[in-house]
């Protein structure tokens, strides 16, 4: 079993910054590729961002590339989204997830989620 935690989100004006976390339980992180899923009121969820169980490759989708860095700690069990450059279409809630892809189906473990939101 596989918990995941996400912490960091909140209120910030556009062109502002947030860092979000995501703290996992059991001993899978390290060997485990992560992401970072968005979902906007009355939109799917879609795919941010993803990074190899050893953090050499990561993958962004283009309406955040070049703004956010994903990265993660496997000594601390933590993964993390640094978000600059933020705009009001960034709102969400954000959840990270355990797998490879760029599709839900590719996740197995799912955390709650937390609230990004930005204010123009």
């Amino acid at each position: 079993q596989v918990q995941l935690v996400e912490s960091g989100g909140g209120l910030v004006q556009a062109g502002g910054s947030l860092r979000l976390s995501c703290a996992a339980s059991g001993r899978t992180f390290r060997n485990s590729a992560m992401g970072w899923f968005r979902q906007a009121p009355g939109k799917e969820r879609e795919f941010v961002a993803r990074i190899s169980w050893s953090g050499s490759s990561t993958d962004y989708a283009d309406s955040v590339k070049g703004r956010f860095t994903i990265s993660r700690d496997n000594a601390k069990n933590t993964m993390y989204l640094q978000m600059n450059s933020l705009k009001p279409e960034d709102t969400a809630v954000y959840s990270c997830a355990r797998g490879w892809g760029v599709t839900i189906y590719d996740y197995d473990y799912w955390g709650q989620g937390t609230q990004v939101t930005v204010s123009s």
